[in-house]
């Protein structure tokens, strides 16, 4: 009879303990963050999004190499003689049009081994985070600047000037 009231008053202090832990813990404030609406700030050396500047791409294909899962592809066309492209925000002169700069996010594993190896720093990480998507597809940005049809008429016109070069060489081979 002694045990059955000793396990009643054990019941009992257990549930007035477990109600003072609920009770004190009822009228503390709300350490819940709204996400969407507030964000807390990211640390100082965050790997998030890369972005590409494509003013000031030289199309080296150096951030595609030191890439570890080759995310980034990148293809360039020659300049033309005669074609300006500019130059970059550090001074170096442009020589390929970039006619395609793609990175597949869905095998980027963030690692930040491409924004080092460029030589105008072109390539950097921002402070994005968010970016599902519910197609696979749809991760894959292209950051080239030049329509389809640009770079179609960018390659077109390379080609063209190439093989004129070639015809000219063979010409001049032959002559002597």
């Amino acid at each position: 009879m002694r045990a059955y009231f000793n396990n009643i008053f054990t019941a009992l202090i257990t549930i007035f303990v477990g109600m003072k832990v609920t009770l004190r813990h009822l009228f503390t404030p709300s350490v819940t963050i709204q996400y969407p609406d507030v964000k807390l700030p990211l640390p100082e050396r965050e790997r998030n999004r890369l972005y590409v500047n494509m003013d000031d791409c030289i199309g080296c294909d150096q951030c595609a190499r030191a890439c570890p899962v080759n995310c980034i592809e990148i293809e360039t066309v020659k300049s033309l003689p005669g074609e300006d492209l500019g130059k970059t925000s550090n001074g170096k002169k442009k020589a390929l049009w970039v006619t395609k700069f793609t990175i597949d996010f869905a095998k980027c594993c963030y690692c930040q081994l491409c924004v080092f190896p460029c030589p105008t720093e072109c390539i950097y990480m921002t402070d994005v985070y968010e970016f599902s998507e519910y197609d696979r597809n749809n991760l894959i940005y292209d950051f080239a600047t030049l329509t389809p049809q640009e770079r179609q008429e960018k390659i077109e016109n390379f080609r063209k000037f190439s093989e004129e070069k070639e015809k000219q060489k063979a010409k001049t081979d032959k002559s002597e």
